[in-house]
């Protein structure tokens, strides 16, 4: 899109109107592209934050948009060259699968067709058109972090972890590059790992609510679950 390229800080004051007004004038290639322009569609609370830090800690409810807020995170630093070897950490194997990767929200999912990896399961493994990859694993295998070395990861679920040392052995070895970073999404939960994260001063910290991403929610998630659920971390206001 060059010069077109769009995002949040064009749209200005003007609201839906001003927005709407900048999509009609698109050509239909440039609309394609816009569709996977993450700053344009994303809430500024799914944008990764300004200036140097080393982990971004993205607590909040469960629909939040977690999901697709750290991959669209890998995504942008794969697509900078920021990283080359990166890591992708669940709970368990399933979920590193199911949700990060191939999940509706996931890293295939987001990714617009001329930057799609290839996704080689027997291998745990994301390969980018630009040589990147990314290695899945799983928080319940902690050994299998010890002595992989990254310069970029995302962990998710982090509350859910069984074996805390795994975040340890993660963060010995993000030590390529320049610019090591990771972002953890997470529902909140009083653990012991996720305590030692929020009072660790050098960590960025981001709090986000279900009711922010409404617009993309059906409504019977919000006339049972939520009326159920309410007051809980998971889908917690603020």
């Amino acid at each position: 899109m060059g010069a077109r390229r769009l995002g949040p800080t064009l749209l200005g004051s003007g609201g839906e109107f001003q927005r709407d007004e900048l999509i009609g004038a698109l050509t239909a290639a440039e609309a394609r592209s816009l569709l996977h322009e993450w700053p344009f569609g994303a809430r500024p609370n799914q944008l990764s934050p300004d200036g140097e830090w080393r982990v971004w800690l993205v607590l909040a409810g469960r629909g939040f948009g977690k999901t697709r807020t750290g991959a669209e995170m890998i995504r942008a630093r794969v697509t900078a060259r920021t990283a080359r070897r990166l890591a992708l950490v669940a709970p368990t194997a399933g979920d590193a699968r199911d949700v990060m990767v191939e999940g509706e929200s996931g890293i295939l999912a987001i990714s617009p067709p001329w930057e799609r990896p290839r996704y080689e399961p027997s291998k745990r493994r994301l390969t980018w058109p630009n040589g990147a990859t990314a290695t899945l694993f799983s928080a319940d295998e902690p050994e299998r972090l010890r002595g992989p070395q990254h310069d970029a990861a995302w962990c998710d679920e982090l509350a859910s972890w069984r074996h805390p040392e795994a975040w340890d052995m993660l963060m010995f070895g993000l030590r390529l590059g320049t610019d090591p970073r990771v972002v953890v999404t997470t529902t909140p939960r009083a653990t012991k790992l996720l305590r030692r994260l929020i009072a660790d001063p050098t960590v960025i910290i981001t709090r986000g609510a279900t009711y922010e991403n409404r617009a993309n929610l059906a409504p019977a998630f919000f006339e049972q679950i939520i009326r159920k659920y309410r007051g809980l971390g998971w889908v917690a206001r603020n």
